[in-house]
């Protein structure tokens, strides 16, 4: 710890995030309490809703964050063990624009951390960045606030089921992992009229039986071998705090959430023709295409949740996106990431078929592969991106995109590499209509790379 009793490295791009009892304890979290207090304060905003999620250590934390808030006048209404999805359907339900979520994520269970909304706005970047200078300068405003407690879930499920409509008794497995979202998931599903089995839906902070990482497919395993050995058509999952949705055919079959949107956009487009659908640097190619034969307005941005909320603000963007499964919907909701709510909305279109499996797998797809890391030193990510967006020339590119990192179009798909914004790593990824022209791809990033770093450090 600091002397000013904060470390600097939890400020992430996205939340606040480090090791429990390391970079984060009681005395540090009361600092991040005050330092949001202040700002949402200083924004005009009077009441901040709080949850947490099933981390052993979420409720210790909660605890000091609402001291922290509490110091500078902010009225808190804690909302107990919740989905982050639910913090946020909080802020609109209560009318108090403003939340925090005590989550970890999918990170390891020694982990914890903090999103946050003030005054309707998912805060990111400099706002986070932000938040340390004021703790660091210690310019907190003191005040009496106060704290009273309220169950968010009966309102959040009535909201949903006012919304969906599922057209047969489609049969699901869902896996929650152990994460927030067991608390919950079965009977939202349920109530929508699906036939649910469940997997690991008590909560759990040890994830005792796999980590709530549903992008990772050695997480899917049990939730694969449960649709081969079970008659459930259809599979779900939860990442720890039910932001994100993984989906898993009766094959086996892992449909990754670049193309889960290509199916979104397509039944939101039919009643929204020409709205805006973003999707991030990550995701398939096809979604340009697919989007402008649906009518919609494709658009690509940064990846980073809150990113994607602020662009979809900027664009009035009725849909979006991210490779790793926070999906974005704002014409019968809020416009917030929703795993829970993705999974009603992909019950509700697949419902109107006999095999759902047939559905997602005819859905466009090419050869591609996962996101691979090329680990660094802290900092040295960003300065080798921005010096290959300078310099790297891709003579068969027939675009070149830099909002992000590089992200370099042919003919027959793309290539990425961008800096993380959460760890000290250049993430890649490649998509191509065959082996041959990914490979083709992947020589093309390869020659680039070895300007920077060592030949055996590159994954491909």
């Amino acid at each position: 710890m600091s002397k000013s009793g904060i470390e600097k490295n939890i400020f992430k791009a996205y939340d606040i995030r480090g090791i429990v009892g390391e970079s984060l304890d009681a005395f540090s979290v009361e600092l991040i309490g005050r330092s949001i207090g202040s700002e949402a304060v200083s924004q005009k905003q009077q009441t901040i809703c709080v949850g947490y999620d099933g981390r052993l250590s979420s409720p210790e934390l909660c605890e000091a964050l609402i001291k922290g808030l509490l110091s500078t006048g902010i009225k808190v209404i804690d909302i107990g063990l919740v989905t982050t999805p639910m913090l946020y359907f909080s802020t609109h339900f209560l009318e108090t624009h403003s939340g925090v979520m005590i989550t970890g994520s999918h990170n390891p269970p020694n982990y914890n951390g903090f999103k946050m909304m003030i005054a309707g706005e998912t805060i990111s970047s400099d706002q986070i960045q932000s938040l340390y200078e004021r703790i660091i300068d210690q310019r907190f405003l003191t005040g009496l606030g106060s704290s009273t407690q309220t169950n968010i879930q009966d309102h959040y499920l009535a909201a949903i089921y006012q919304d969906i409509n599922i057209h047969r008794p489609i049969k699901i497995t869902i896996d929650c992992g152990n994460g927030a979202g067991g608390i919950c998931a079965e009977e939202l599903f349920r109530g929508l009229g699906a036939e649910v089995k469940a997997l690991y839906c008590d909560v759990d902070g040890n994830f005792p039986n796999h980590h709530p990482d549903p992008s990772n497919p050695d997480n899917l395993i049990d939730l694969q071998h449960n649709l081969a050995t079970t008659d459930s058509e259809l599979g779900l999952a939860f990442d720890g705090d039910a932001d994100r949705l993984g989906v898993v055919t009766k094959s086996g079959e892992i449909i990754y959430p670049d193309r889960q949107l290509l199916l979104f956009a397509e039944s939101v487009l039919k009643n929204h023709p020409g709205a805006t659908v973003i999707f991030d640097v990550k995701s398939t190619k096809h979604l340009f295409q697919w989007i402008r034969d649906k009518g919609g307005v494709p658009l690509i941005w940064k990846t980073g949740h809150s990113l994607i909320k602020k662009k979809m603000k900027e664009s009035n963007a009725i849909l979006a996106g991210e490779m790793s499964g926070h999906t974005f919907f704002n014409d019968k909701w809020y416009g917030f990431d929703d795993g829970l709510y993705a999974g009603a909305r992909m019950l509700e279109i697949l419902s109107q078929f006999d095999d759902p499996s047939v559905v997602l797998e005819s859905l466009p797809k090419s050869v591609s592969t996962p996101e691979l890391n090329i680990q660094l030193d802290e900092g040295q990510q960003h300065q080798i991106i921005q010096a290959l967006q300078e310099e790297a020339i891709f003579v068969d590119a027939i675009n070149v995109i830099k909002i992000d990192g590089l992200r370099v179009e042919y003919e027959s798909g793309f290539g990425l590499m961008r800096a993380s914004n959460t760890t000290p790593v250049i993430v890649l990824r490649f998509e191509a209509e065959s082996a041959a022209e990914l490979a083709t791809i992947q020589k093309d990033f390869k020659v680039c790379l070895e300007k920077y770093i060592e030949k055996d450090r590159i994954p491909f």
